[in-house]
């Protein structure tokens, strides 16, 4: 290993420190940018390179772009009392039923529109119920994080990293779901199990058992319709096997315009709504993994992989689905998912071992706050509606939830055929 390769692995190591734990009150997308100008003023990695590598990530801008419009139009149209005010009324006073209900919801967004729309869209709707039903919220939000990577694996479009995984080379639907539905299954009733036990104190006792429901503006109404033409979008172009990323900035883009359009209203209430501090970060990502992969890392990974693969693919998928799912929670899912990504397609590893990397990339996430775009999207939504989840804090909890989960479902896709 050279010095440059040396230097690489630190300032990315350095970086992705600063994104886990963000001295100085820093965003997490400072660390990250700071990572990747770095590689490239140090002359590890050219300019060129680092803009090609900036633009890999147009997809999931475009994706984040219009998720984002549309959760940020959606609440500020009142779209998310409306829903809070129908889940409170629905769990009759029980903290418990209303937990069960927003797993419940929380499953079907993930698998019909992302887990990014479940961090993005759901939470703010689940901290509106909790207000409403004057429950404690924070049981209820972990919800939103831990649901939002256990059922990331039900479908295709259910999260960008499992696009990022395959490449070109999606599994057809019906394929997916044979290989995917009972790891799925372990994965989401494992997850609920625990986290419902870990929870059980703050879910004691009443709540607020009726609340008057809002009547849904016009606005509202469209914001709605929006979000399912959006789902059925992603069904869509995901059975035809295209990007998800134009589809769903268009449906974002039309539906806050929509929106807008209706009322006169300026669009700048909805633009400073809006995170925009994810695409620097996600860019920042991106222009590391390019650094890591020029490294040699890849390559060596491929070998590895291809040579334990050749004893037992059983014990190689077990393996390497833990390892990445541990990895991803030191680096994010998503650079863990492209570096993955690449040495797949160098050493074409058996199916079982690269869904297990999947279920690994998708799900170990759930073990810190900063193992996926998802969790990140999520803290920033909490953020803003004035609750802070910390390091530490979502680990204990993560170190019950996940663990049991994970080796579930990749237990359960190797009795797959």
């Amino acid at each position: 290993m050279t010095a440059a390769h040396l230097a690489i692995w630190g300032i990315c190591a350095l970086a992705t420190a600063g994104v886990l734990i963000r001295p100085f009150g820093w965003p997490e997308a400072v660390w990250a940018a700071l990572g990747a100008a770095a590689l490239v003023l140090l002359g590890l990695l050219p300019l060129a390179d680092g803009w090609r590598a900036v633009g890999k990530g147009l997809d999931v801008y475009l994706f984040l772009i219009g998720m984002m419009l549309l959760s940020e139009t959606a609440r500020q149209e009142g779209l998310f009392d409306w829903v809070a005010a129908i889940a409170v009324n629905h769990a009759g006073g029980s903290p418990r039923r209303l937990f069960l209900l927003v797993y419940g919801v929380g499953m079907v967004v993930t698998a019909l529109l992302s887990n990014d729309a479940a961090a993005v869209v759901l939470t703010p709707a689940v901290f509106a119920a909790a207000k409403k039903a004057r429950a404690e919220p924070l049981p209820y939000l972990f919800v939103c994080a831990f649901i939002a990577n256990a059922a990331s694996f039900v479908l295709p479009i259910s999260n960008p990293a499992n696009l990022v995984l395959y490449g070109d080379h999606t599994p057809p639907l019906g394929r997916w779901l044979a290989s995917f539905a009972l790891p799925s299954l372990m994965s989401i009733g494992a997850t609920y199990a625990v986290l419902r036990w870990s929870q059980r104190r703050a879910l004691a006792g009443e709540c607020d058992a009726a609340v008057e429901e809002p009547r849904l503006s016009p606005g509202a109404w469209i914001a709605l319709i929006g979000v399912a033409l959006t789902a059925v979008a992603l069904l869509a172009v995901s059975a035809l096997d295209m990007p998800l990323g134009a589809p769903t900035c268009v449906m974002g883009v039309l539906t806050t315009a929509a929106v807008l359009a209706r009322q006169r209203a300026s669009p700048l209430p909805i633009l400073r709504g809006v995170s925009w501090s994810v695409l620097p970060l996600v860019a920042g990502l991106f222009v590391m993994v390019e650094a890591l992969d020029r490294s040699g890392l890849t390559r060596a990974l491929a070998e590895a992989m291809g040579q334990a693969a050749d004893g037992s693919v059983e014990a190689t998928a077990a393996v390497s689905g833990a390892a990445l799912a541990v990895i991803s929670n030191l680096m994010n899912n998503l650079p863990a998912g492209l570096i993955v990504s690449t040495a797949i397609a160098q050493a074409h590893p058996p199916q079982k071992v690269v869904d297990a990397l999947l279920i690994g990339v998708d799900l170990g996430p759930n073990l810190s706050i900063t193992g996926s775009l998802a969790t990140i999207l999520w803290l920033n939504a909490i953020r803003r509606e004035g609750e802070a989840v910390g390091f530490l804090t979502f680990l204990k909890i993560g170190a019950l939830v996940m663990p049991p989960a994970l080796i579930l479902a990749i237990g359960a896709r190797l009795l797959v055929r």
